[in-house]
């Protein structure tokens, strides 16, 4: 006899429209003007951004990849149109970030709010239930995968094309009866699922994204800048809508970690910014550098090397100076995820304690400075 408790059924979550939300940030209050003067930073932090500078502008010169890692804050305290001019003038070549940064990116595009009080409706039970978000981003996802488009490609592509377009469900069965095990029957198999258990219509989807011109997401897309999302199943708020599919999230994530690993293979003599993210960079940069090293061994080829790693965050990095070698395990410090992974992964590694806006916009006015002929 199987006793095993049998899973808690959210598709009868009820989900509310996302207008009805109380948003505690909007896109008019939040964005940063990358024109504006910077705000003053100490006199250490300026002595990292003095070395990241040339360095982010000798690794495009050397053809090496200039990767930015951040995570949600980043979005909300409105550095959309920092990170996009440094798409724009080709400083940075890849983008990756977690789940929440792109739901707040893509509330922000779609709505122009975003962000929630989390103790409030936890209590009244409605803390992300709110229908567009889970259901768009979903969509976005499953449809991308008919094209083999990880996570960042396809919810990107939807904001710049304002809606996709769904097949019939007679052509996926029939695709799945004719190739059965086609790469593709997967994702076929649960777009159908979705389509008939959500009694969706076929044909053009029309979605409107208002602010896409200041969404990284969607400006990562036109660039064609690759921008990666490395989610947690059930660590977002998507997870509560009825139509939550982890497979199809697992799927798109995975595909963004290889498209990852390809541009950590361009990275000898290049540049890391991980700006905010405590768990997603570093966990998954040194699993995606050991794959690129492992690669590279195997074909005879040396580690990859040379590169910069800045890590910023508000916390002051345990009063440990990280330059001085990794400390004891009885020191607190050493549980620092974000500087310990980091300071273990080869070339030079700084950390800046920092807030993630002065940074970025520091660091942009300092690439100006220095790129003016």
């Amino acid at each position: 006899m199987n006793d095993y408790p049998a899973p808690l059924d959210l598709t009868r979550v009820k989900v509310h429209p996302l207008a009805t939300r109380q948003s505690l940030s909007a896109i008019e209050k939040l964005l940063v003007d990358p024109d504006a003067p910077a705000p003053a930073c100490p006199p250490a932090i300026g002595a990292t951004l003095d070395e990241a500078a040339p360095r982010i502008l000798e690794a495009r010169r050397r053809g090496a990849s200039v990767i930015l890692m951040y995570g949600a804050h980043l979005i909300k305290n409105g550095a959309h149109r920092l990170v996009n001019r440094l798409l724009e003038r080709g400083w940075i070549t890849h983008l990756a970030t977690n789940g929440a940064g792109t739901i707040h990116d893509w509330e922000l595009a779609f709505l122009g709010r975003t962000e929630e009080s989390v103790r409030k409706h936890v209590a009244a039970g409605c803390f992300g239930t709110w229908d567009e978000t889970g259901r768009y981003i979903h969509l976005a996802l499953l449809a991308g995968a008919l094209r083999s488009e990880g996570y960042g490609q396809s919810l990107g592509r939807f904001m710049v094309e304002d809606g996709l377009s769904l097949p019939t469900a007679d052509d996926l069965q029939r695709a799945i009866r004719e190739a059965p095990m086609d790469p593709l029957t997967p994702a076929r198999a649960e777009l159908l699922q979705v389509i008939v258990g959500h009694r969706l219509s076929p044909g053009r989807l029309e979605v409107r994204h208002p602010w896409k011109g200041t969404s990284i997401l969607a400006q990562a897309f036109q660039h064609r800048v690759p921008l990666t999302v490395h989610p947690g199943i059930g660590y977002d708020i998507i997870a509560t809508h009825p139509m939550f599919n982890g497979a199809a999230i697992g799927r798109a994530a995975a595909q963004d970690f290889r498209l990852f690993s390809r541009t950590v293979e361009g990275l000898d003599h290049g540049v890391v910014l991980s700006v905010g993210s405590a768990i997603m960079a570093p966990q998954v940069f040194e699993k995606s550098l050991s794959c690129v090293n492992n690669l590279r061994l195997q074909a005879g080829r040396p580690i990859v090397r040379g590169h910069l790693i800045c890590v910023v965050d508000l916390q002051d990095g345990g009063h440990w100076d990280w330059s001085a070698g990794e400390p004891p395990k009885d020191n607190p410090a050493y549980y620092l995820r974000f500087c310990k992974s980091f300071a273990r992964m080869g070339g030079d590694m700084r950390y800046a304690q920092c807030d993630n806006v002065v940074f970025m916009h520091n660091l942009l006015k300092r690439l100006e400075a220095a790129s003016q002929p």
